[in-house]
This record gives C-alpha cells, sequence and structure tokens, in this order.
C-alpha cells in the first residue's frame, strides 16, 4: 500500500490523466495496425477487440494505482505485453511509481516494461530488419524514461509542496503560540494594575463604611465627612476601573497613558489622608528617578497604603522614601497596631506576591515582617543607577 501523503484528486483531474492514458494507447493501437497493414499481414479479431478490453481493463486497474503503485504497474506493463492499446496505461502506471521516488521498485518496472515491448511486436508478427534489434530496445527505454523523469519531477513537486504546507502549519502554530502568550502576559500585566489601582481605592472605602459602622458617637460633621469620603473614594476607584479597562478597548498602536511615578506620591498620601488614614510622610530623595524606578516606588507605597488600611484600621503610618542617583533608593511603609475592631475586607493575598515580582524585576529587594509593637512593616531597597555613567557605558 502507498505510504506516502499526496493530495485526493477529483473527478476531473482523474478523468484527464485516464484520458491522456488511453489517447497514447489509441496512437499505439493504430501504429500497430498500420505497421500490419504495411506488411500485408491481417490484424484478426483479437486486434480489435481483445486488445481495446485489455487496455481498458488497464485503464480501470489505474484508479488505485495510489493505494497500490507498485502491483498496479506489474500488473499494467505484463497486461501491455499482449495490449498495444495498453502502452499509455503502462507509462502512466510507470510514471506513478516514479513518484515514490524509490529506486528499487522504478528499476524493476522499468525491466518488465522493456522486457515485455519485445514481446508486443511478436503478437502480431510485425517484421523488423535484422540489424534494428537494438531500436527495440532503446525506444521502450526511451519511451520509460521519459516517463520515469516526468513521475519523479512530480514527486519531487509533492515533496516541496508538502514541506512547504508543513513549514506554513508550523509557523501559523508558533504564531498562534506567541500571540496566546502575548495575551497571558498582557492578562497578567492589567490584572496587576487592576489590583494596584483598584485595591487601594476600595480598601479605604471599606474602612470608612467600617468606621461608619462602629462608630456611634461621631457627630454629624464627622458623619457627613466619612459619607463624602467614602462617595468620592467610589467615585474615584470607578474612574480608575474605566480607565484600567480603556487599556482592553484602545488602539494597541496607539500610545499608553502615563503610569503614575514618585512625584504622583505626595497626591497619594493625601488621598490616604481625606479617607481618615493617620499618615506621615517623609523624603530625602534627591534627583529624579527613571520612569520605571518611580513607578515601582509609587506601587510599593501604594500597596504599603492598601495593607496598612485593610489590616490595621486606625494605626498611624510612615512612610520614608531615601536614595540618590547611582546609590540605592529605599522606601520603608510602616504601621503601627490597629486601634479599631472593623473586620478586615477580604484579602486575595496576590498584593506582596505582585509587589516582590515588581521589585524583583527591578533588580531590588523587598521585605516584610511584623514589628514588635504589633504593627507591621514593609521595605524595599531598589538599585538607583547614575544616568550619566549609564549613558557613557550605553555609547561604548
Amino acid at each position: 500500500m502507498n505510504t506516502d501523503l499526496s493530495p485526493r484528486l477529483g473527478a476531473w483531474q482523474q478523468t484527464w490523466r485516464l484520458l491522456t492514458a488511453a489517447g497514447v494507447g489509441a496512437v499505439a493501437w493504430l501504429y500497430t495496425g498500420v505497421a500490419v497493414h504495411w506488411q500485408g499481414g491481417g490484424t484478426g479479431t483479437w486486434f480489435l477487440v481483445g486488445d481495446p478490453l485489455v487496455a481498458l481493463g488497464c485503464l480501470a486497474v489505474l484508479l488505485w494505482r495510489r493505494r497500490f503503485p507498485l502491483a498496479v504497474a506489474v500488473t499494467v506493463v505484463a497486461a501491455a505485453t499482449v495490449s498495444a492499446a495498453a502502452a499509455g496505461a503502462a507509462l502512466w502506471a510507470l510514471g506513478s511509481v516514479a513518484t515514490r521516488r524509490r529506486p528499487l521498485e522504478i528499476g524493476a518496472v522499468v525491466l518488465a516494461y522493456v522486457t515485455g515491448a519485445q514481446f508486443t511486436g511478436r503478437v502480431y508478427e510485425i517484421r523488423t530488419p535484422e540489424d534494428s534489434w537494438w531500436l527495440e530496445i532503446v525506444l521502450p527505454a526511451l519511451a520509460a524514461g521519459i516517463a520515469v523523469a516526468v513521475g519523479m519531477a512530480i514527486g519531487a513537486r509533492r515533496v516541496e509542496v508538502r514541506s512547504l504546507r508543513d513549514r506554513a502549519h508550523s509557523m501559523e502554530r508558533e504564531h498562534a503560540a506567541r500571540v496566546a502568550q502575548v495575551r497571558a502576559v498582557e492578562r497578567n500585566r492589567i490584572a496587576r494594575e487592576m489590583h494596584d489601582v483598584l485595591a487601594h481605592r476600595i480598601s479605604l472605602v471599606a474602612m470608612q463604611a467600617g468606621a461608619l459602622d462602629h462608630r456611634v458617637d461621631l457627630a454629624t460633621e464627622e458623619n457627613r465627612t466619612l459619607v463624602r469620603g467614602i462617595a468620592d473614594g467610589s467615585r474615584q476607584a470607578l474612574e480608575e476601573l474605566r480607565d484600567v479597562l480603556g487599556v482592553l478597548r484602545a488602539d494597541p498602536a496607539g500610545p499608553e497613558p502615563p503610569q503614575p511615578s514618585l512625584d504622583r506620591i505626595p497626591d497619594l498620601v493625601a488621598d490616604a489622608r481625606s479617607s481618615g488614614v493617620d499618615v506621615d510622610f517623609t523624603t530625602t530623595v534627591t534627583g529624579h528617578p527613571p520612569d520605571a524606578l518611580g513607578r515601582t516606588c509609587y506601587r510599593f507605597v501604594q500597596e504599603g497604603l492598601t495593607n496598612a488600611a485593610k489590616h490595621a484600621p486606625g494605626a498611624r503610618v510612615h512612610i520614608t522614601l531615601d536614595g540618590t542617583p547611582g546609590d540605592t533608593l529605599h522606601a520603608s511603609v510602616r504601621n503601627s497596631r490597629a486601634t479599631t475592631g472593623i473586620a478586615p475586607p477580604p484579602s486575595s493575598g496576590y498584593g506582596l506576591l505582585g509587589l516582590g515580582e515588581r521589585i524583583t524585576l527591578a533588580g531590588g529587594e523587598l521585605d516584610h515582617h511584623p514589628t514588635s509593637d504589633h504593627g507591621y512593616v514593609l521595605t524595599a531597597r531598589l538599585p538607583w543607577p547614575n544616568a550619566k555613567h549609564h549613558g557613557e557605558r550605553g555609547h561604548e
């Protein structure tokens, strides 16, 4: 059975191949009849009936040449020994075997074809000059060589097309894998951004709502302040959520909105204070850090304030920043123990994991642990390359 893969043939493709083989056989059959009459002989019933019937049988057998190429080729070549009209079918079967490009199979069928051609002329007693015996070998061998050459060319073309098709499929699979990877990375990035942006704001809103629920001794103005803070915080959380989801709807080729950096930390602290968090902020940072470093520091402070508001409501929070270019940027968020008994909102546990990943990618170190006064401290050390030296190295 033929194990070589090749495209299935349609009805028209199959038909014109069989018609071509029949046409070549008809030419050989007519040539034989003319030769017999020219020499004064008679063709007889076999030439008029048997020979064409054998050729039709060979053409029918060719329908299975792709499943059983060697068996079909041997059968048709053997039948062509007694049928001049089967010469086209024999050559087509030989070409079909040659598409497999297997030398032993091709050699065996060619030998059978050339040998069988020596007996075809004797069936009809066609006389040839004694010194032309070599033509009886060369002409069939030449016809077989042409069939083999065409078949091998077709086989080589099939292999090339199959290789190109497999390569295209492989490239499509690799492209799909890269697209899936990019999408996964983008989803993770958006998930982190949504956590960083929303967790802080929602935590403050939850803390204010909890204080409003547990404090029954608040004055009217204090109640209004808390309610106003909840309304403002909810509105800002909704706007920030809209901004983050806008990334999914935005044109991929368009520029991304600017990300918060170190200069936005005072605004972050002011928002926390307006929400009722007691925050002290101290910075001795000199110079302007790179955008990536400033963004990482901003997310660090944001995560520290979020955790303090979520897990230590009413605690005092101390934020300290210190660093110079060419050295290290130190950041610390320390909170005292909780002073109210408000139940903390549910925690996903991914905030510090995501923050640790950010800081690790920035080449820094993150540390967090409880303090002796039942508080909590979050510290980060981030490398701050000297912009001038970094630029000089970049030009080397």
